[in-house]
């Protein structure tokens, strides 16, 4: 079992006055001054010059108290994590107000091209960009000038995904419509009207030709991205009710599919193989709810976040916890989401906290070797023992 840590009063946890609804981190080195960002040469990944000294590493988070009086605010939030001393910033260093809009849900193109947040009636995006300042480090949010106007009046979307690099763009809507385009120029891959009576969460595979859509009720589907078509159904058994999907890719190449589940036992996760669509495991890992999931971008680790405001970190492999937080929020966990190297997770809540999470890392075999020896000496000197006492004792009574 990994170490479990306890939430109170940590460096890694802040409050920012605004219920979240959404966490991601943000890719820093895309991030560029006004005066250079017309110079980018779109393109591939390494085409983009790093124009993000000072920046570090950024989190993006996106909530707010929707439409009523209640005060309480609106706004897409950027903070700032430093590694070296396991400290998230305590005030945002960037934030944009959305006024009586709701960013529900949110994703960040992987390139850094801005981001998305789903609000009640359509889809907005937003840019980070360096202030034209002496302060190269100070960042602001604004919104783009790019309009989405195939994702006006279209009501509220339950999930936003791009795919890997960047190069598509799925939406799935509280009404169960699915929509896929091509990014950034918005042309429609396909449309499926009725691909569930809602869609709860959606993702593509690591190389982009499938798309994994889960609903409120049915099967959870795998579409061929292509040919708009289903290409497996994946069904539940028995009490199940399915949560979240997340393809991921192991080391060897293989494609798995985790889907999260809850039982009268408490929330699980499915693991299906996407060749023959049948299921490789099903582990039960928490007994509380599971409100949140993700998998990291090397496939090795799996994170929870629980109705309880507790933080799971898996070894996908053998499925034990590496690293756990019990109460990391007053709240139940509503979104988390792995750093780009897999080092740490970011998590956050209705309570308005956001915290980052490092992950343990896995101790050297040299430590079992350790055991190995001291077992070895420990059975020497017994037999050592035993071999001085029980002889005298032979000889003793033979004469």
């Amino acid at each position: 079992m990994g170490k479990s840590k306890s939430a109170a009063d940590a460096a890694n946890s802040q409050k920012y006055g605004v219920p979240f609804y959404g966490a991601a981190w943000f890719p820093c080195k895309h991030i560029a001054s006004p005066t250079t960002k017309s110079e980018e040469v779109k393109g591939k990944e390494g085409d983009h010059k790093d124009q993000s000294v000072g920046l570090g590493d950024c989190v993006v988070l996106a909530g707010g108290g929707g439409e009523g009086r209640s005060g309480i605010p609106n706004a897409v939030v950027v903070a700032h994590f430093d590694f070296s001393s396991n400290t998230l910033s305590p005030e945002p260093v960037a934030k944009h107000n959305t006024g009586s809009d709701l960013p529900y849900r949110m994703s960040i193109h992987p390139r850094g091209d801005g981001l998305i947040c789903a609000m009640q009636n359509d889809c907005r995006v937003f840019e980070l960009d360096k202030s034209n300042t002496a302060e190269t480090h100070k960042l602001q949010i604004k919104t783009s000038e790019k309009v989405l106007k195939q994702l006006e009046n279209i009501g509220q979307q339950l999930a936003l995904v791009f795919n890997k690099d960047g190069s598509a763009l799925a939406a799935g809507g509280e009404d169960g419509k699915l929509r896929v385009f091509k990014w950034p120029s918005m042309d429609s891959i396909f449309e499926e009207s009725e691909a569930h009576s809602s869609i709860k969460d959606l993702d593509f595979s690591h190389d982009g030709k499938f798309l994994v859509s889960l609903g409120n009720s049915g099967p959870c589907r795998v579409w061929d991205v292509t040919s708009s078509t289903v290409v497996a159904s994946l069904s539940k058994e028995n009490d199940e009710r399915f949560g979240f999907c997340r393809f991921s890719q192991l080391s060897d190449g293989t494609l798995v599919l985790y889907v999260t589940a809850m039982t009268g036992r408490g929330g699980s996760i499915l693991s299906w193989n996407t060749s023959t669509s049948k299921r490789i495991a099903s582990k039960h890992v928490v007994r509380d709810s599971i409100n949140a999931f993700n998998v990291s971008s090397d496939g090795r680790l799996l994170a929870v976040g629980t109705g309880e405001g507790d933080i799971l970190i898996l070894d996908s492999n053998t499925m034990r916890a590496r690293t756990s937080v019990k109460k990391a929020h007053l709240g139940f966990v509503t979104a988390l989401s792995f750093s780009h190297d897999s080092r740490a997770v970011i998590s956050v809540s209705m309570d308005s906290s956001a915290r980052v999470t490092r992950i343990e890392q896995e101790k050297p075999s040299g430590g079992l070797s350790l055991w190995m020896i001291i077992l070895v000496v420990l059975l020497a000197v017994a037999v050592y023992f035993m071999r001085n006492t029980t002889i005298p004792y032979l000889q003793k009574v033979s004469t």
